[in-house]
């Protein structure tokens, strides 16, 4: 018996299982995760994962992995989101997180033994779960603090990522350059992490709170539907009991299109999650792709500071998102245009990085790019996560991961996939972009709009309260 960890029992002692390690109630489910995220995203072998796939020891060709092994990720993680969306919920994240944590061990086990195109496809394909699976990883988190922890325990879960993944890639870069180490041997190493992690995922403590709001409606009826039935008589006929169950997924169904309504009805929220959506499709598609334009660029020695690149870039990108979280700024009024100025930064990295023939031009915006987006996205994620009640964070984080797959694999499909344009890596990106600056221009007048709508003079309270964060009444 302790007291209650995530404040569900008050200030009374908890008997039922809410108690958490630490007394303290956001750092007793803060340090398991971010354990967890840290050794799942400590993967040395991903900055050379280009080299690893095109060298001696795969054998494929670049325009194999461009065209072939790159884009499969981008397809399975779009067919995996949907399931993954309507169940991580009900299964109250433990279970999704264990899921990933299997999934990224079974695709480096898979890169480790396979050969040829088939292989890395499947290593691909087992990847794209975990990528599907990771919107329970910042649901977790939220279904067990408190809503004004929101803003650190996002900050600090997103940091261990980040500092997991730049740890992996400086460990790889100094293991490569100093040790002398193969891409085999880095590739061990990531592996060996990836399984830390899925043993660290065991031992999370289970959220007690129960799923989505419509599954709960879902099984209440059926329970309801039950009861009556075993007053009425002992035995029914398969069509009655099919007749039943189909109700009962249609009532569940009608929650579900009623918790979307509710969940996106503010305008403010509505923004957030356009742009979440918008910058982790840009964003996966600079990443994985990057490799490749450095090779363009450098074909002899594409590999000399990948790691070291990626690694800072993961750093800065990590402290920056620690500094959001102690940031005190009035977002409801200029959170959308600092989305959209930072965006314009982010465009404006992305042409130099097009256009120079300079590699350390092309480093440097690489970092830029990195560090800028890891902030606004932790923006992001703490304010829609502070309207919204805990039963609904995967059904909108899930559903906005949704989105920025749909949009990815569509651009994946123009830009790589149609035979008849065959872009060069320089034009893909002059393309991403373009995208990033339509993003900008997007947010920016969203920004300018909000800013003056809410610095209007006093009299609009009615309006100030349309356009806020709701953060006083819950959705």
């Amino acid at each position: 018996m302790g007291f209650c960890g995530i404040r569900e029992c008050g200030n009374r002692p908890c008997w039922v299982g809410h108690y958490m390690p630490c007394h303290a109630g956001w750092v007793g489910p803060t340090v398991p995760i971010c354990i967890y995220g840290f050794f799942s995203m400590m993967r040395p072998i991903e900055p050379f994962m280009t080299e690893f796939l095109t060298g001696t020891y795969k054998n494929l060709t670049t325009e194999q992995v461009n065209r072939q092994v790159y884009p499969v990720w981008t397809y399975s993680s779009l067919v995996f989101l949907i399931p993954v969306l309507l169940v991580t919920d009900f299964l109250r994240y433990k279970p999704v997180i264990i899921l990933q944590g299997l999934s990224h061990t079974t695709a480096f086990v898979l890169l480790l033994v396979g050969s040829g195109v088939r292989s890395a496809q499947l290593a691909f394909f087992s990847y794209s779960i975990a990528m599907a699976a990771d919107v329970a990883y910042f649901s977790y988190i939220y279904s067990v603090v408190q809503p004004s922890h929101y803003q650190r325990v996002t900050s600090y879960v997103k940091a261990a990522i980040l500092l997991g993944y730049s740890v992996g890639a400086l460990l790889g870069q100094l293991l490569l350059s100093l040790g002398g180490v193969s891409l085999y041997c880095l590739a061990i190493v990531t592996l060996i992490s990836v399984t830390i992690s899925l043993i660290t995922s065991l031992f999370l403590p289970m959220p007690k709170t129960t799923g989505s709001l419509f599954l709960k409606g879902s099984l209440s009826a059926q329970q309801e539907s039950s009861g009556e039935d075993n007053q009425e008589s002992g035995s029914q006929d398969a069509w009655v009991k099919s007749v039943t169950a189909a109700k009962h997924v249609g009532t569940m169904f009608k929650r579900l299109a009623l918790d979307f309504r509710k969940c996106y009805s503010s305008v403010a929220m509505l923004f957030f999650c356009i742009w979440a959506s918008m910058g982790k499709c840009g964003f996966y598609q600079v990443a994985g792709y990057i490799q490749l334009l450095w090779v363009y660029m450098e074909p002899g020695n594409f590999t000399a500071f990948n790691g070291a690149v990626d690694g800072i870039s993961t750093l800065s990108g990590a402290a920056a998102t620690v500094a959001v979280g102690h940031m005190s700024l009035e977002w409801s009024v200029w959170g959308e245009l600092v989305l959209g100025g930072f965006t314009f930064l982010i465009a404006g990295a992305l042409f130099l990085m097009d256009w120079t023939d300079n590699i350390w031009i092309s480093y440097s915006c690489f970092i830029l790019f990195k560090t800028i987006y890891m902030q606004l996205s932790t923006i992001c994620t703490f304010q829609i996560a502070k309207t919204l009640q805990r039963e609904r964070y995967a059904l909108v984080f899930g559903f906005n991961s949704f989105v920025g797959t749909i949009l990815q694999s569509l651009l994946t499909a123009i830009v790589i996939n149609t035979k008849s344009l065959k872009l060069t890596i320089t034009l893909q990106f002059l393309i991403y972009a373009s995208y990033f600056a339509a993003v900008s221009l997007l947010f920016t007048v969203r920004g300018v709009y909000t800013a003056f709508h809410m610095q209007r003079p006093v009299g609009s309270s009615q309006t100030e309260g349309d356009s806020n964060l709701p953060e006083a009444s819950r959705l």
